[in-house]
């Protein structure tokens, strides 16, 4: 590990080479996530590559991402494991046939259906998966505790087969768009890194990555264009993410350089409120910037 990611500075570089341009502060927080390794709680705005810090990461490292996808009411069962209770009932239909199953057979590995966290943890190496707890504030506090454990030791407990360590734990990414405050606990047990919107020049540079083919005076044009609109009172500023759906359209469109009507037209790609697309269609829409 220590000759593939010797430093915060190579492990930008290397990110970098596989599109994902990073600044050093959270090159170094990526670079202690791995070299520790201790979770990371990446928190920004929606839009400014918290998942993509994950999978950028995975690629350096040739490893599986392993995903996990919050959502309001998620639990063990679809984060961690869950019995197969058809085949559990197969199992007793065919045991009945053949003189009993007893109920720590039907409680086996046989009959485990593993779900991300477990997965991770599994992972056989010899390099570390990368567990992506992704949107972790869309969970509820309970399940924040639950993962305290796994967060602290890269263990869990399954109260019918005991405790469960991995053999080499995976590296962790939270990320957290800070729709509700996280539990102290939690933070106390990850690094963190506020992921803020990227200077223009970054902007630029990310865009131009991620779509290489489109116009340079083009990708320019909207990033100043989504860094003008920031500066608006809008329902939801947009991010890098929708400054890339922008040049998507635009170059779907066979679009240069954006002029005022062929902006109104794809304002869709880069607002998703009604309200803010009313608030800057304005005669003029002086936040567009010259070509």
């Amino acid at each position: 590990m220590s000759s593939l990611v010797p430093n915060p500075l190579a492990l930008a570089e290397q990110l970098s080479e596989l599109g994902y341009v990073t600044d050093a502060g959270l090159a170094t927080a990526l670079f202690c996530a791995v070299r520790l390794p201790q979770p990371l709680l990446l928190e920004g705005e929606a839009g400014v590559g918290k998942t993509q810090a994950a999978k950028a990461l995975a690629a350096l490292l040739k490893v599986p991402l392993i995903r996990l996808q919050c959502f309001e009411g998620i639990d063990a069962a679809e984060a961690l494991y869950e019995w197969n209770y058809p085949r559990q009932l197969l199992g007793i239909r065919l045991a009945e046939s053949q003189g009993g199953l007893s109920e720590n057979s039907l409680f086996s590995r046989d009959y485990l259906i593993t779900r991300p966290i477990m997965q991770a943890l599994e992972h056989p190496g010899p390099m570390p998966a990368v567990l992506l707890i992704d949107e972790i504030d869309r969970a509820d506090e309970e399940f924040e505790a639950f993962l305290f454990e796994m967060l602290a030791e890269s263990t869990v407990t399954i109260p019918e087969l005991g405790t469960i360590r991995a053999l080499v734990p995976p590296v962790v990414i939270l990320t957290s768009n800070r729709s509700r405050d996280l539990h102290d606990a939690l933070k106390r047990r990850c690094l963190y890194h506020w992921i803020d919107y990227p200077d223009l020049d970054r902007a630029i540079r990310i865009v131009r990555m991620r779509v290489p083919e489109a116009p340079e005076p083009l990708v320019a044009q909207i990033a100043g264009a989504v860094e003008h609109l920031r500066l608006l009172p809008l329902q939801k500023p947009p991010g890098v993410a929708e400054a890339i759906d922008w040049v998507h359209a635009a170059e779907l469109l066979g679009l240069n350089i954006l002029n005022e009507s062929t902006a109104q037209a794809t304002l869709g790609s880069v607002l998703k409120y009604r309200e803010d697309q009313e608030l800057v269609r304005t005669p003029g829409m002086s936040w567009l910037p010259d070509a």
